[in-house]
């Protein structure tokens, strides 16, 4: 049996592995090309669990941003809805980037489909057919490492306006509405690694336009409306523990009696907060991206005006505006924090 080449010639293992760790994620999908041993450890879970470990990842704001009209094909400038793309920035160094199209929709994504992050990757679900408006139940992965899009296990439901979420490296969906427009109250796991769907405990009731986000240990589903009462938004939230066999309701939890859709966040107490007016520029089409590092937010001061972006480094740091590259000023329809 052959003994598996070094990782880099005359350097011992420990010292190898080091530099590459050490390597910027924009690296990778060069270094990948170098060898079959460099093309495995890059992929591999445990190499992104040593960089995250040794402080070696990126963090970044993943967005889902309409897009500049030279970006979309000559048929679809003069008519129909925005396009979108999905664009990366770390607002702390002030870069900006785009990720490559969906395969499926190199035009533009699906509209309304939502983005969460698991161990480095993007994950894209749901959404309307840009051209029919039919709801989608597509799953997409896209890997920094290889810079592509794979196609993964469809939702096992169609459900539209969704909470969606990581916890511990696997993707929570719960509630939203299906292709008759009623309201949902099922729950759905999707573990990336494993490209597999398994069916959590139901909430107590449905929630349509609901808003997910991770506190603790724990997935919440905030807000929502069920199905005879379409756009009375609840006050209460549920929570669950992955493994748990049942959610656990909290009362008036959301004070706002609004949508909780995009805007919606935790204060250093662990509290639900509302970032809707925390900046005078950011009144009006709100969406939030934090770290335990730093919040960004976006949004307009009126509907359909200039959008603005600012960041808040900690708990209790003052907000600043970040500077916008050219061809990233559009709309942000929704977000997430990615650590590459």
């Amino acid at each position: 049996m052959s003994e598996l080449p070094e990782l880099i010639p005359g350097l011992p293992e420990e010292i190898a592995l080091e530099c590459l760790t050490r390597l910027h994620y924009s690296t990778h999908s060069v270094a990948a090309r170098v060898c079959r041993r460099w093309r495995h450890l890059l992929l591999s879970r445990g190499f992104y669990n040593n960089r995250k470990k040794s402080g070696h990842t990126h963090k970044a704001a993943c967005l889902i941003q309409s897009l500049p009209a030279q970006f979309a094909s000559s048929e679809s400038k003069a008519t129909g809805p925005p396009k979108y793309g999905v664009s990366i920035v770390d607002p702390v160094n002030g870069t900006w980037e785009r990720v490559e199209p969906v395969p499926d929709y190199p035009d533009g994504l699906p509209l309304f489909c939502q983005v969460t992050s698991s161990e480095g990757k993007l994950v894209l679900m749901g959404g309307w057919d840009p051209v029919n408006y039919e709801p989608l139940i597509h799953v997409f992965v896209y890997d920094f490492t290889t810079r592509r899009w794979r196609k993964s296990k469809d939702m096992p439901e169609t459900r539209s306006f969704f909470a969606l979420g990581e916890l511990n490296g696997q993707v929570i969906i719960a509630g939203g509405h299906d292709e008759n427009k009623n309201a949902l109250n099922s729950a759905w796991v999707y573990n990336v690694t494993c490209d597999e769907w398994t069916e959590l405990p139901r909430m107590s009731q449905e929630r349509d336009e609901c808003e997910g986000l991770v506190i603790g240990g724990q997935f919440w589903v905030v807000s929502g409306y069920r199905t005879e009462s379409q756009g009375q938004f609840e006050g209460s939230a549920e929570s669950i523990e992955l493994g748990a066999s049942q959610w656990r309701k909290i009362e008036d939890a959301w004070k706002e009696n609004r949508c909780p859709k995009s805007c919606i966040g935790v204060d250093k107490g662990g509290k639900l907060v509302n970032w809707i007016g925390c900046v005078r520029e950011v009144k009006a089409g709100v969406c939030v991206g934090h770290t335990s590092e730093w919040t960004m937010v976006s949004g307009s001061a009126y509907e359909g005006g200039a959008q603005a972006f600012y960041i808040m480094e900690g708990q209790n740091g003052k907000w600043k505006r970040v500077d916008v590259a050219e061809g990233f000023s559009g709309f942000v329809q929704s977000g997430c924090f990615v650590e590459i």
